[in-house]
Order: structure tokens, then sequence, then C-alpha cells
């Protein structure tokens, strides 16, 4: 009887920790990609094999053309991020105040868009149609107050580098996944 415990105690499986919010997501499993044969046994009518286009990363600097929207004069790329369905969402800094940030939006957009919360200061504009069978978040431009409150700003992720913090942050999600 003791046997069979300590046996079921060592088969049985470990539990594993939750996922912790920015942590890279586990692979899963998938078919093995079909390889092309060498170069030398393709026949002459066969296409080229492409390498697949690769998503935009963090480090991709954005354009308006490819946001579909303008970006805030001077403010700053600090990186992109994976929304989740294919969607990214890319964040920008200024030291501009958050309602100067805000009034550009309304001017540029031509709209009012909406105070989602007064404490800290979010306002959000929104620049597409939400689609919730593919898309994570709306297609939207939303702007931050980090210095609400007294707080110091949002720090600059890019370690040594001015201005050391940011009192808006911008967040836009492009209308389409590019």
């Amino acid at each position: 009887m003791l046997t069979a415990i300590c046996v079921c105690a060592v088969l049985a499986q470990t539990p594993q920790p939750f996922p912790k919010p920015g942590a890279p997501k586990p692979a899963t499993p998938t078919a093995p990609a079909p390889t092309a044969p060498p170069p030398e046994k393709q026949s002459p009518r066969a296409p080229a094999v492409q390498p697949p286009t690769k998503p935009a990363g963090s480090t991709d600097v954005p354009t308006e053309a490819t946001l579909g929207v303008h970006i805030y004069p001077g403010a700053e790329f600090l990186g992109s991020f994976d929304a989740g369905k294919g969607q990214r969402y890319y964040l920008f800094g200024t030291n501009n105040s958050f309602v100067e940030t805000v009034n550009y939006y309304k001017n540029v957009l031509k709209q009012k868009g909406e105070l989602v919360f007064d404490e800290p200061a979010v306002h959000e504009f929104d620049i597409g149609k939400f689609k919730e069978e593919t898309m994570a978040f709306p297609p939207s431009v939303t702007v931050k107050d980090y210095v609400w409150g007294g707080s110091a700003g949002y720090l600059n992720p890019k370690r040594g580098k001015q201005p050391e913090r940011f009192k808006t942050i911008i967040q836009i999600v492009p209308a389409t996944a590019f």
C-alpha cells in the first residue's frame, strides 16, 4: 500500500505557476513546417520560397502612414507590444502636458473623444470599428497623465536616455493589423 502511494506521488504532475503579466507565452506544439527541396532539385518553374513576413517588433519605429493616425509632434517612440489576436499597441512618450496632448488629438481627429478616468486622467479617441471576433482592443488613441498626484512621470524604458521620465503617454492601437 505504501509503495502504491509513493509511486503515485512520484508520477503526479508538478503544478505549474500561473503566467505573469509580460512573461513570454509558452511555445505551443505545432506541426513541422514543410521544407523546400534544395535549390538544385527545384524545377525551373517552381516559385522561390519566400521567408515569412516578420511582425512589427518592439524596436520597429512605426510611422503615421503605418499607424493610420498622427503621432504627437516630438513624441518619442517607446515600444510596441503584442495586444493579442494579431494586434499590437504602440507607446509614445512626451513631456507636454496631458491637456495639450488631448487638445492636439481633439483637433487632429476632429472629435472630442472620451475622458475615461478623472484621476489619473485617461482620455480615449476611437479611430476605427471594434470587431470582437478579430480584435483584442478597439482601434484607438489613448492619452494618460503620468504626473497626476505628484508622480514623477512614466520611467523611460530606454535606460540612461533622456528624458528620464515622461509626463504624458500616448497609446495607439491601429485600426488595421500590419
